[in-house]
């Protein structure tokens, strides 16, 4: 080992430790009786979680675990190859098909992530000599995309279809794409999309939509931003889900043309190149996905909780949001630090969001509701975050 390499990780680290901004792994166990939200700390603690992107609260529901055993049972955990090498399973073409018959779309591609999705989506599809005009708070996953891609990149002002606008009118060679999140993952609010869309028809640019928060609580059936505008699907050229927030299960999927797959099949590095997906996440997403589509119960009592959340607290310094991801806007990290460790001595895991997850000055707790969460739950944070803020 280079000792002058792990002096400048030291020196690094002792740097983080200094400006509030270190992270470390906290273990957490589903408390059995209840499942999440509730868990146990390192220490045997309880904890009722508000972080979780379990939505809709489909990770504890029988019928995915049931699903998810039963396959195991008989066909085993690992798929042990790529897609393309003999890692396909019937599970998968369920799936997929299934996907694609919900959203409306001539097909979908699994991948092993979100993240993977959306680096094999813009890396396959966008090249050199390319622009690429992506919201300055887009998920870190689309920009990495962007940057492998090896396009021109233009950050607009979150949200800002003016400054969008000023950008597609310079022009300049190469296809325009336009890249945004349906939801946003730190903020909670929703991408203007029928502005995006028609800025995209009025320079011929394309749009990627990463509906990753978006999937399963917004829109008719769940079906995200675009249900959520009342759109038409084919206003949007690429949209990627994933399987791990809303869904309850793990994985990720592209929805789209058929030719969109099939471009996406021979080009996509971290689809071709990865090991498929454990078929019994398959099923149990299988499973999942019916509970989703009919799931407007679950999506109402997420509204429920939060109107009444922010009613209870009405002087907090809440971030605009009409979604589950609901914005403490606290500035420093310090001070995030120590609301997240107040919270945490109350019996309440509301974890810190700092640099360079958000941007500087913008330090915050996300915290996340879900379907799973009682009213009780919800009248527990609120005294909480009344009493400390």
């Amino acid at each position: 080992m280079h000792t002058e390499w792990e002096e400048q990780w030291r020196v690094e680290l002792s740097a983080l430790r200094a400006h509030d901004l270190w992270r470390e792994l906290q273990v957490l166990q589903p408390v059995p009786e209840r499942g999440p939200p509730a868990f146990m700390g390192a220490q045997g603690e309880p904890l009722l979680s508000f972080a979780s992107n379990d939505y809709l609260g489909l990770s504890a529901e029988p019928a995915l675990r049931d699903a998810a055993i039963a396959e195991i049972q008989q066909n085993g955990v690992g798929a042990g190859a790529a897609p393309l090498l003999g890692g396909e399973r019937p599970a998968h073409a369920a799936l997929a098909s299934a996907l694609a018959h919900w959203l409306g779309v001539e097909a979908v591609l699994l991948f092993g992530s979100g993240y993977l999705a959306n680096l094999g989506v813009i890396s396959a599809l966008v090249g050199r000599g390319d622009r690429v005009y992506a919201d300055r708070l887009n998920h870190a996953s689309l920009v990495d995309g962007v940057r492998l891609s090896g396009a021109r990149l233009h950050r607009y002002r979150h949200g800002d279809m003016t400054h969008l606008a000023q950008w597609l009118e310079r022009g300049g060679r190469g296809q325009a794409w336009i890249i945004t999140d349906g939801v946003f993952s730190m903020d909670g609010d929703i991408a203007p999309l029928p502005e995006l869309a028609a800025l995209a028809q009025q320079y011929g640019a394309g749009i990627i939509l990463d509906e990753a928060h978006a999937f399963g609580v917004l829109g008719l059936e769940g079906k995200g931003t675009v249900a959520h505008w009342n759109m038409n699907l084919h206003e949007v050229d690429v949209i990627m889900g994933t399987l791990g927030k809303a869904f309850g299960v793990y994985g990720a999927f592209v929805a789209g043309s058929q030719d969109l797959v099939d471009i996406l099949r021979n080009r996509a590095r971290s689809f071709i190149y990865h090991t498929a997906l454990p078929s019994a996440l398959a099923v149990a997403a299988l499973a999942a996905l019916d509970l989703l589509r009919h799931g407007d119960a679950r999506r109402e009592r997420l509204t429920q909780h939060r109107q009444h959340l922010r009613a209870q607290v009405p002087d907090a310094p809440w971030l605009a949001s009409e979604t589950p991801i609901q914005g403490l806007l606290l500035g420093d990290a310090r001070r995030a630090l120590t609301v997240s460790a107040q919270l945490r001595r109350a019996g309440l895991y509301c974890p810190a969001v700092r640099p360079p997850t958000v941007p500087a000055d913008s330090a915050r707790l996300r915290i996340t509701l879900s379907a799973s969460h009682s009213h009780d739950d919800i009248e527990l944070l609120a005294a909480a975050l009344r009493g400390i803020l």
